[in-house]
This record gives structure tokens, sequence and C-alpha cells, in this order.
């Protein structure tokens, strides 16, 4: 059986290296946030839109015959899910939106 080596920092002579350790996490900025303009404007878009896609699959879901393709299930599907997205759209605008309230409200 033969030894082991050491680690090839070790052979050399040299100190062994350190691994990296993963960020403090009290570096970051107090105040460090994503871009909220971004997301305002993102929301803004997408909610109405999710909910128009939503509307539109309901409503092409309960018109939908027994025979037609696609059929009304992936319709619901596809309107629940366009729902859930509209919902998320939704939560995001009205989080964005107090936050600028409270913002604005505060005096710096």
């Amino acid at each position: 059986m033969r030894p082991m080596r050491p680690p090839r920092s070790e052979q050399h002579g040299q100190p062994p290296v350190p691994r990296p350790r993963a960020a403090d996490p009290g570096a970051e900025p107090v105040t460090a946030r994503g871009d909220l303009r971004l997301r305002l404007l993102l929301a803004g878009i997408f909610l109405p839109l999710f909910a128009a896609a939503t509307a539109g699959f309901s409503v092409w879901a309960a018109d939908s015959g027994p025979n037609d393709m696609p059929g009304s299930g992936l319709l619901t599907v596809l309107a629940a899910v366009c729902g859930a997205l509209a919902l998320v759209a939704a939560v995001d605008l009205s989080v964005l939106i107090g936050r600028a309230r409270r913002e604005t409200a505060q005096p710096r």
C-alpha cells in the first residue's frame, strides 16, 4: 500500500490555500434593493395582460365543445396559470406602491 501524498500546496512548502467562504451576511448595504421602477413597470404591464389572458382562456374554455382542440381542460389550466401570474403581479404592484408611499412620507 502506497502512503497518501499530501495536498499539492503542502508538497512545495507552501501554506494550504484557504477555501472560499460564504459571503458575510452583514456585508450588504442596508438600503440595497432591486430596481423598483423596473418592477413597477413590469407589474403594471403584465397585470392587465395576464388578467386579459385569464378572461380570454376562461371564455374559450366555456365555449369549447367536447371534440374541440385544444380541449377545455387545457384551456382551464392555462386560465388558472394566467390567473396565478396576474395575482403575483397584483401583489407585487401593491407592495411596490405601498413602499413608494412610505418612502415619500418619510423625511430624510
